[in-house]
């Protein structure tokens, strides 16, 4: 009868964005609670430090984000209202994943004339799908440090991840076969390391710099570009505007497309695994 009363307390863990708290729900299952701050239909750049954000974080025990001042404009404010030392910058609670993967377009300065640059480097690695077995490893070790007496869950479920994810790594590479070499247009440069990874090549982008709005004279100009080097489709994620990628595909025979970025997306993307299935899915389908 006492059990009941002694229960341990859950992790408490806050993410900066959906595919972190997919990742948390595989490692911790009941043992954890866990909050994103953001959701698949957000641009994660422009988040207001809500009330309701600040009592989130107050009470976490693990922050995770995916860092390289992707949320900077946000979550210096966060950190400061919620007062929660547990989980500062240096503390064993804070957890920036993009300390853990080899990033991409890491800069020694940047002019904020080139528009929105990370000098850190590219923050859109949550779509290389390599880069999970050892992102699952980092999380599960954080949270055995933080909650040590489950530190055998929390293994045992990161081993199980691990070992599913590399069978469907194999699985998507080997579907992903017809794309090798295929070229695209793309809103952003968001979907860097997924190009990486599957061989696709990038031939243009509808911002004329990150972050930028494109102007017609831009989309002209990509036009021109697609004459001499013609792609397949124009993507775009949810949250960033379609009229461009419209305007483009209705003077070309581009297909446009949106392509998930993280879980959540819609109904179809409800983890990690069906997102990339998603992804996979819909560039055989209008990119090859």
């Amino acid at each position: 009868l006492l059990l009941s009363g002694t229960a341990q307390a859950k992790l408490q863990l806050f993410t900066c964005e959906p595919e972190w708290a997919a990742l948390a729900h595989e490692l911790g299952g009941e043992h954890i609670d866990v909050f994103s701050a953001t959701s698949a239909q957000q641009d994660v750049h422009p988040i207001q430090a809500r009330p309701s954000l600040i009592a989130k974080l107050r009470r976490a025990d693990l922050l995770v984000c995916r860092g390289a001042g992707l949320e900077a404009g946000w979550l210096r404010v966060l950190l400061r209202r919620a007062n929660n030392p547990r989980i500062l910058p240096g503390q064993p609670g804070h957890l920036d994943m993009s300390r853990h993967v080899d990033m991409m377009d890491v800069r020694a300065s940047v002019d904020r004339a080139e528009g929105d640059v990370h000098p850190e480097g590219n923050p859109h690695f949550q779509l290389d799908p390599r880069h999970y077995e050892r992102l699952a490893r980092v999380l599960a070790e954080r949270m055995v440090l933080l909650d040590p007496d489950r530190a055998g869950d929390y293994n045992q479920a990161a081993t199980a991840f691990n070992r599913h994810w590399e069978a469907r790594l194999e699985e998507w590479q080997t579907r992903a076969t017809p794309l090798r070499g295929a070229r695209v247009v793309a809103h952003h440069l968001d979907w860097k390391y997924l190009f990486d990874w599957l061989g696709i090549e990038q031939v243009a982008t509808l911002e004329p710099k990150p972050g930028v709005p494109p102007s017609t004279g831009h989309l002209s100009r990509v036009l021109e570009t697609l004459q001499s080097r013609p792609a397949g489709c124009v993507l775009r994620t949810v949250y960033q505007p379609g009229k461009p990628s419209a305007w483009l595909a209705g003077r070309t025979t581009l297909h446009a497309t949106v392509i998930p970025h993280t879980v959540g997306v819609d109904e179809t993307v409800p983890t990690l695994p069906a997102l990339f299935d998603g992804i996979v899915m819909r560039l055989l389908e209008y990119c090859r």
